[in-house]
This record gives C-alpha cells, sequence and structure tokens, in this order.
C-alpha cells in the first residue's frame, strides 16, 4: 500500500502503522486491517500471492520508498496495464521493496485499561505537556508501574511515546494546512524550532517542505475494512 500524496494508516489489532508518500506498508495476509487516508491522496495497493511473504514479519512493515521504487510502484498500478509489462514491473519491485530500508512509524495499541486511559489523556490535548507523573495521579497508579506498562507493551519509554504521536499529529495538521508554528503549538513543542528539529529527524524532511506538498488538501479521513 502506498500513497504518492497524502497520509495513509493502516489499523491492526496490534497497533497502527503511518506512511506518506516517503513510505509504503507492506500487510500479510489474514491480518485484520482497517486503512484511513488523510487528505487529498492517491492510493497505490499491490497485491501478491499469498504464498509469497515478502518479509517475515506477522504485523505490518513500513519500507522507505526511494525516487526509483516510487515511479514503479505508481507505474505498476496504471489502469490496463498490459499483462507482461505488469509482471516486468512487479520483478523490479520485489527486488527493491526486499532492500528497502525499513522506517517505522508506528502507534501500538494499548491492552491495559490504565495504559489506554493515560494514552488518551496525552492525545486529548496534545499541546499540554502531560508528565508521566502527572498521568499515573489520573490513571491511580504509580508512576514506576505506568512507566513499566510503556516498555512492556509498546517496547519504549513513554517520552519516546509521546513524541512518536506528537508527530503522527504533525502531519495531519500540515497536511490541513496548518502553518508550522501552529503545528507546533497544537501538538506541544515548546518552541517552533525544536519542533522543526524533531520532526526532520524522524520524517526526514522539514515540517516546512512536508506542508508546502501537501497545503490545501484539507482532511478527508476515509476507511474500509478488509481481511
Amino acid at each position: 500500500m502506498y500513497v504518492s500524496s497524502g497520509i495513509f494508516a493502516v489499523r491492526t489489532d496490534h497497533g497502527t502503522w503511518v506512511a506518506d508518500a516517503h513510505r509504503a506498508i507492506w500487510t500479510p495476509a489474514h491480518t485484520w486491517h482497517e486503512h484511513r487516508v488523510y487528505g487529498h491522496a492517491d492510493v497505490h495497493l499491490l497485491h501478491f500471492p499469498e504464498q509469497e511473504k515478502l518479509f517475515p514479519d506477522e504485523s505490518p512493515t513500513v519500507l522507505a520508498v526511494s525516487p526509483l521504487l516510487r515511479e514503479l510502484l505508481i507505474a505498476s498500478t496504471e489502469p490496463e496495464l498490459p499483462p507482461g509489462e505488469s509482471a516486468r514491473l512487479r520483478a523490479v519491485i520485489r527486488d527493491r521493496l526486499r532492500s528497502a530500508h525499513v522506517t517505522p512509524l508506528a502507534l501500538p495499541h494499548p491492552r491495559d485499561p490504565r495504559l489506554a486511559h493515560a494514552c488518551r489523556l496525552v492525545v486529548d490535548d496534545l499541546s499540554q505537556p502531560r508528565t508521566i507523573t502527572w498521568l499515573a495521579c489520573r490513571v491511580s497508579t504509580s508512576e514506576r508501574h505506568l512507566g513499566r506498562l510503556f516498555r512492556s507493551e509498546f517496547g519504549t519509554t513513554y517520552p519516546q511515546w509521546r513524541t512518536t504521536t506528537r508527530v503522527f499529529h504533525a502531519m495531519l495538521e500540515l497536511t490541513a494546512g496548518a502553518t508550522v508554528t501552529q503545528t507546533a503549538h497544537r501538538c506541544g513543542w515548546a518552541t517552533t524550532s525544536a519542533f522543526v528539529d524533531t520532526f526532520t529527524r524522524t520524517m526526514g524532511q522539514t515540517p516546512g517542505a512536508y506542508r508546502t506538498g501537501r497545503s490545501g488538501t484539507g482532511l478527508q479521513p476515509v476507511g474500509m475494512v478488509d481481511s
């Protein structure tokens, strides 16, 4: 699954994986998943035989999309493509996908009710710098135990999870046309420069460059379920 414009998210029972024009998502066969598209998106879907496992993981895999792979993915999903040409394109795509650098941007789903409550409190108002001490008090647990829940369920610390969450929502804000300064404030960065630094390190481009390619598209979420 690839979007040459817009943002594409795949949600499974294990979490949510996010991609834009610089990433593609591979989803294993027989995995329940829900697609959601944000903004004016051009979606390209490729199906491979069930027995052909491109990657060993049983959960979605996020892959870096090089300029060459981008053009191959777009060309291979053209309507009425001759079978011979389609087969040749797919052969090259298989090789490029297997060598693509994995660049995960995932939002895992919490199972513990207290962790789920804490996550909701953060997401409901990202502009507020919620500390883990504040969250632990609100969900009636200790700071140490809440920290252990983040590490055991998400494999990360609370600050790392919050940063990933803020970057994802920043992508949505920028796609909707918000300015870089507005996005920094709404997603909880103390300064615009701090936001620019974090976003650039995570996404590989500045929020200004990201916004330039997506401004004016608006947010138009579209959901569908496949299995």
